[in-house]
């Protein structure tokens, strides 16, 4: 994912087309009663700069890993719960810490296993004998990041217990609502192999993941660099600087609201999303939801360049990792080894891109 700070060429780009360039301009805000500025607000560029600081602080620890690592940034500014499905030791549970300690945020930990119950992810009343009352003990999910580690290892009802905290940002236990700390997001993570007694993760679960992520495995040169820095620095942790705080993450979230959208742009994405429900290969379509996560993420996007309005590239570059989760194949295609991405390449290469 393309961070680096894009400024507006001269000039009108060329109309959309199918498969064509994505315009780089900016929108014509005087056209639709916007005033147009010659550079983004104060606001915008602090968001910019203090999430690409962010970014490369984590990649002193994660090497070779840029275009993820600003994925999860972009998850992160558009307060979105994130799935990674990957091989383990590919440093998905290093990656989660890492950015918890650059961020400043609360971190916790859980091992997602058969025996494990509601009650150990959001907590319980217990008895207290010297007060001779009920009090609440808090569990791991009051944190500002939590990770989910081999999610689907759990049963459906101790999943089922990370939905309301996903989406309300609350849990509610013996009639009690309990707000969770700000921000709040679940990094999750699964293993596309060792299938035996694991619980696939609902439709209504995975909807609530803003993204999907693999790592992958690094390349030659990036694993002999990783061998290298262990060596210089005589020790297994990596000294990461903390740069921001919880508030601070939070007024980040809530400048993405200056980011401008237009109607183009929302058209655009409700193209993209309504052909996944139309192609023939698609039993299941992506929900409303899903055009609510490329707006956010887009958004998110497009203020990490340095950028007060989104261009048709923020969407591209965030549909597959945002959409690819909320469809369901037919039989026939998942046997011939079509995946969801394949569906999303074709969907982006065909749709026209806007003219703004």
């Amino acid at each position: 994912m393309n961070t680096q700070p894009m400024g507006p060429p001269p000039g009108r780009p060329p109309m959309g087309r199918p498969g064509g360039m994505p315009i780089q301009g900016p929108p014509n805000y005087q056209q639709q009663g916007i005033p147009r500025r010659d550079r983004p607000s104060e606001e915008i560029q602090w968001v910019a700069q203090v999430s690409n600081g962010v970014v490369n602080e984590v990649s002193k620890a994660i090497i070779g890993k840029k275009q993820i690592l600003n994925a999860v940034m972009v998850g992160l500014l558009a307060n979105g719960n994130m799935l990674f499905e990957d091989y383990p030791g590919l440093a998905k549970t290093f990656m989660s810490n890492s950015f918890a300690m650059v961020l400043g945020c609360k971190f916790k930990r859980i091992q997602f296993t058969p025996d494990l119950l509601p009650s150990d992810i959001t907590g319980t009343y217990v008895f207290d004998e010297k007060s001779n009352e009920f009090k609440f003990r808090p569990g791991p999910i009051f944190t500002n990041i939590l990770l989910a580690d081999e999610i689907n290892r759990a049963p459906p009802k101790t999943q089922a217990a990370l939905l309301e905290a996903m989406q309300e940002k609350q849990v509610t236990i013996e009639g009690v609502t309990h707000k969770l700390a700000k921000p709040f997001v679940v990094m999750a993570t699964q293993n596309p192999v060792e299938q035996e007694g694991t619980y696939p993760l609902p439709e209504a679960q995975l909807d609530r993941f803003i993204m999907k992520m693999s790592m992958g495995y690094p390349s030659r040169a990036d694993e002999v660099e990783i061998l290298r820095r262990r060596d210089n620095r005589g020790k297994e942790d990596v000294d990461l600087q903390t740069l921001t705080n919880p508030e601070k993450i939070v007024t980040m979230q809530k400048n993405l609201e200056k980011v401008y959208v237009g109607t183009e742009i929302m058209a655009y994405i409700v193209e993209i999303i309504s052909r996944t429900r139309e192609d023939p290969r698609v039993m299941v379509g992506s929900s409303p939801r899903g055009s609510q996560a490329l707006y956010k993420l887009s958004r998110a996007v497009a203020a990490m360049n340095g950028r007060d309005y989104v261009i048709p590239d923020d969407v591209k570059n965030v549909t597959i990792h945002g959409i690819k989760h909320r469809i369901i194949l037919k039989p026939e295609p998942k046997i011939r080894g079509i995946t969801g991405d394949d569906i999303l390449n074709k969907i982006l290469k065909e749709t026209a891109v806007p003219a703004i």
